[in-house]
């Protein structure tokens, strides 16, 4: 066995115990899960079909080690080359070695390898060539030394050293960016000003009218560590704005003190012996401008970059959860399922664009009615879509929640007064994201001659059928249920939403012979190119009959078929199995037990009870643990098991249609659009969504308003204020509570917008959500 490969396997059992450390999860997990994913698997195929091998990790888990290998490995990768830059400088010793071999943050590592990083030419370094070092040194080592006198044998007048206080001044420089680089002073302090600082914001010079939205945050200060994410991340975007200046500092009463306690710390941890008292020796007081000088010049910016950095980071962390459960929720939102339905993409003066579609979501029909301004051809409009339902058994009206949603509903309200012998329910829908799917390549590819406005309600019409099959169209960041999803890491929130959608599609599962290659495309294992080659063999040969034809789709191979094969559905099929989640890999257990039951599958296949008296214990073998028999038993008995609720729908109040109609104590049923560490806002059927603060989602104190509420469920809220200059709503859900009176607020409105009547997205205007209402938007200030 070579060095490197000895090495190498040192770094993978290092990261296999941090790994199980950190996630408190056996080595044995941790190593098969990493062998797995090396492997090629996905984490949807690993939670479920590999159970054995990882000790039955669920999908959460897998993703936090799957994330967290990458860090660590890029960690080992950078503690090696640290390592091979200081040997090569000849100054890596033992000591040293052993502590960069310890580190165990990345930060650590940085800190350790300071003093040999490459830089650019520092003050420092020209004090040392101008030979004032040593004089550092004696300073130091004399206790009793007067630091002037001193001075006055390192002259150097090639240097431009010609007076003590040059010299020392130089000596100053060398200590302080010698203390700066000591890691263990680097940690110590750090650690404290995480635990202690405040992170500090005024108004920039001249910016109090063009950064009026950010007004709250013109003079103010809070400990970084009780600092929301969303605060944090109102607070940068302000600064990146030009509107706010930020700084790093203790509580105000302690940044005012003289000395300041972090040079205090400073002196603590360097244990020089600094004196700051008025009549200190000359060797003190110069001991203790060295510690002021460390903290103020070399400590004081660097860590207020880092930890700003470090808030910036963590909000990003935080803001990026809040985005993935919330598209999760929307994702795996009740279908209504096989029904024929009608999508309406409101609009005023370009019309009501109407698509019908079937119960596999196929377009049938389509139109385009004026019943407002400036046509007003209400009853031609009502004639039109009464045909449409009529010709196609219509079951569901879909109406798009963008302008004229309220009035649109009004129409489909009359058109069911009108013709009530039509079976219709009418459902509003969220259309974010419904106009860039239009525009999309995707979408012209689907619908090549059809009008890009009619492709709106196309999506419209299939997000109520389907919302996971028809979402997975879009790129997440267009279904607006975010928090400051501009502001965050870009890249790290798509590999996040990726995540999820992927993790969704495979929970569900997919009908191999009705899905669209976008959907199919999120299959574990399969790609875009797969996913183009299964639909194009579907249109060539017709339906799959049986998952064993996979095999013959183009560049289908074992690989592809391992992973994905389990999740891919053939309703109908002549193998029963084929239609549930049970992996064609574990057949012969399935044989087995229907051998014991001397039946065929179709005999037993959904019927509750059928395998009563049988254990799973039975029927394991090498290969196959008791975990995948138990899931097989499960799917004999509920085969193809939907995880998503069941579809219910929420009926907005007749006569509330703007916000002038609403008034304090209303209680109303909404459905809620968006949930963040604030609080949720819900869709009352104004145009205008409105805030449920935290504090106000329960009677019993709230952590994460994710405990409570969901995005698309639906709720019941209580009116507290409105603001109609403003366009804010106040909500609460503890319905006893009191209304209050309409304040007015400064604050910038937080709230999603609604489209425009361009039909393009408004990009949500959440800069600061905070504001002087009394309830709701006051306490978000607070």
């Amino acid at each position: 066995m070579t060095v490197e490969t000895l090495a190498q396997q040192q770094d993978h059992q290092q990261i296999l115990a941090l790994l199980a450390s950190e996630l408190n999860i056996r080595i044995q997990q941790a190593a098969s899960t990493v062998e797995l994913l090396d492997n090629g698997a996905t984490v949807p195929f690993i939670a479920r079909y590999r159970k054995e091998a990882t000790g039955g990790l669920d999908d959460n888990v897998l993703r936090d080690l799957e994330v967290r290998l990458i860090y660590l490995r890029d960690m080992q990768s950078r503690r090696h080359a640290i390592l091979e830059s200081i040997r090569q400088q000849e100054k890596l010793t033992p000591e040293l070695e052993q502590a960069i071999l310890a580190a165990d943050t990345k930060q650590r590592l940085e800190d350790l390898y300071a003093p040999y990083k490459p830089k650019r030419r520092t003050r420092a370094q020209i004090a040392r060539e101008a030979g004032l070092e040593p004089l550092a040194d004696a300073i130091l080592a004399q206790a009793n030394a007067d630091p002037l006198a001193l001075a006055e044998g390192y002259l150097n007048a090639d240097a431009k050293i010609d007076t003590g206080k040059a010299a020392l001044d130089g000596a100053r420089d060398i200590l302080a960016e010698r203390f700066a680089e000591q890691a263990d002073l680097l940690e110590a302090m750090r650690d404290h000003l995480w635990k202690s600082a405040h992170l500090y914001s005024k108004v920039a010079e001249g910016k109090e009218q063009d950064g009026d939205k950010f007004r709250d945050w013109f003079d103010f200060n809070e400990p970084l560590r009780q600092l929301p994410s969303h605060r944090v991340l109102a607070l940068l975007r302000g600064r990146q704005q030009g509107a706010l200046d930020l700084r790093l500092g203790l509580n105000p009463e302690q940044d005012q003190l003289l000395p300041h306690p972090c040079v205090l710390k400073v002196a603590e941890l360097t244990d020089i012996g600094a004196d700051f008292s008025a009549d200190a020796s000359p060797r003190d007081h110069w001991l203790a401008e060295v510690c002021r000088w460390t903290w103020r010049v070399k400590l004081l910016t660097a860590f207020e970059s880092e930890l700003i950095g470090r808030l910036r980071e963590e909000a990003e962390q935080e803001s990026t959860r809040v985005f993935a459960a919330n598209l999760r929720d929307l994702l795996l939102a009740a279908p209504a399922g096989n029904k024929a339905v009608l999508g309406l993409d409101p609009g005023i003066r370009t019309g009501v664009k109407a698509a019908v579609i079937d119960a596999t979501g196929k377009v049938l029909d389509t139109a385009t009615v004026y019943p407002f301004e400036p046509r007003r051809d209400r009853e031609g409009s009502i004639r039109t879509l009464a045909g449409l339902a009529t010709r196609h058994q219509v079951e569901l009206v879909a109406i798009g929640n963008g302008t004229a949603s309220r009035e649109t509903e009004k129409l489909v309200a009359d058109l069911q007064s009108a013709f009530p012998q039509l079976p219709l329910t009418r459902v509003v829908v969220s259309e974010a994201g419904a106009s860039v799917y239009s525009a999309s390549e995707m979408a012209a590819q689907e619908f090549p001659d059809m009008d890009v406005s009619l492709r709106g309600a196309v999506s419209i019409a299939r997000r109520l059928q389907d919302p996971l099959a028809e979402l997975v169209k879009i790129d997440p960041k267009s279904i607006g249920v975010g928090q400051y999803q501009h502001d965050v890491n870009q890249r790290e929130l798509a590999r996040s939403l990726d995540a999820v959608v992927e993790d969704c599609v495979n929970a569900v599962g997919v009908d191999v012979n009705t899905a669209s290659a976008p959907l199919l495309a999120r299959v574990s294992g399969l790609n875009n190119t797969l996913a183009k080659n299964i639909v194009s063999w579907r249109d060539e040969n017709g339906a799959f009959h049986s998952r064993k034809q996979l095999r013959d789709v183009p560049r289908f191979g074992e690989k592809a078929f391992e992973q994905a094969a389990g999740f891919l559905r053939i309703p109908g099929a002549a193998n029963p199995l084929d239609a549930s989640s049970v992996h064609p890999e574990a057949y012969p257990v399935a044989a087995r037990i229907l051998e014991r039951l001397q039946t065929e599958a179709s005999e037993v296949m959904g019927k509750s009870g059928a395998l009563k008296g049988l254990s799973p214990s039975d029927f394991t073998d090498e290969r196959f643990g008791l975990p995948t028999v138990r899931d097989i038993f499960n799917e004999i008995e509920k085969p193809g098991r939907d995880p998503r609720p069941e579809f219910t729908t929420a009926k907005f109040q007749e006569g509330i249609d703007s916000l002038k109609d609403l008034t304090p104590g209303m209680i109303l049923e909404g459905v809620v659009t968006n949930v963040a560490n604030f609080g949720a806002f819900v869709d009352i059927g104004v145009h205008q969504d409105g805030l449920v603060h935290i504090s106000a989602l329960s009677e019993t104190f709230v952590k994460d308003p994710r405990d409570v509420v969901r995005v698309g469920q639906t709720v019941k809220v209580k009116v507290q204020e409105v603001d109609v200059a403003r366009k804010r709503i106040g909500l609460t859900m503890r319905l006893n509570d009191d209304s209050a009176p309409v304040r007015g607020s400064s604050s910038a409105n937080n709230a999603p917008q609604r489209r425009s009547g361009n039909n393009r997205p408004n990009r949500q205007a959440d800069p600061a959500p905070t504001g002087a209402m009394a309830a709701a938007f006051s306490k978000l200030r607070r």
